[in-house]
């Protein structure tokens, strides 16, 4: 079965940062497509960054510059440092996994998620 745990959530102020993570069991970070998608209430679940299995990344304009994806194949895990946070940012945040060797953007696209991780950026 597979499972994905996200961690790292916080409440910080503007120009913060925080690191969030993710641990999968059941499936291997190696052979999936893997990101970071975020969702306020009310609006859609957006994708924000994304990494596959041959490393290459892809973020949204909106966190470009502060966002930083990465993974460890021997651990299956996924990390999103995010620095310079914004309000804006304030959303509930989830790992995500594909399968296939492309870059994912569309939700649709993911077969596996997690429950997620509550980021409030506010002063």
């Amino acid at each position: 079965q597979v499972q994905l745990v996200e961690s790292g959530g916080d409440s910080v102020q503007p120009g913060g940062s925080l690191r969030l993570s993710c641990a999968g069991s059941g499936l291997e970070f190696s052979e999936h497509c893997m990101a970071w998608f975020r969702q306020v209430p009310g609006k859609e679940r957006e994708w924000i960054a994304v990494i596959n299995i041959y490393g290459s990344t892809s973020y949204k304009d909106s966190v470009k510059g502060r966002f930083t994806i990465s993974k460890d194949n021997s651990k299956n895990t996924l990390s999103l440092q995010m620095n310079s946070l914004k309000p804006e940012d304030t959303a509930m945040y989830f790992c995500a996994a594909a399968t296939g060797s492309g870059v994912y953007l569309l939700r649709e696209s993911y077969d596996y998620w997690g429950q997620g991780t509550q980021v409030t950026v506010s002063s």
